[in-house]
């Protein structure tokens, strides 16, 4: 069966998840928007290897959350008060991040 979200909230510095599987899941801001799986934020390899990109600047408002939508029942996309919202977690990406 696969795994589906049933409720995502922001709890002061950390968003919380509920899961299908009864799991609840929280993960610290900063830690979510650090490991932001866009290419901007994680670069982008070439058909040779070399990595581009993922190097940004953070600012206090990179880790305040604007909104956060559910993405084709797969997936999240939150959308940062800095203006960065090209993130894509999958839910798979987003239990890896919880040790």
């Amino acid at each position: 069966m696969p795994l589906h979200l049933e409720e995502m909230t922001s709890i002061g510095k950390e968003l919380a998840l509920r899961w299908s599987d009864g799991t609840e899941t929280y993960i610290q801001l900063e830690t979510l928007r650090k490991r932001c799986p866009c290419a901007e934020c994680s670069g982008e390899k070439d058909l040779t290897g070399n990595i581009y990109g993922g190097n940004p600047r953070h600012v206090p408002a990179s880790f305040e959350l604007k909104s956060c939508r559910v993405v084709g029942g797969y997936a999240i996309q939150p959308e940062w008060k800095d203006g960065h919202s090209s993130g894509i977690y999958s839910y798979d990406y987003l239990r890896s991040l919880v040790p």
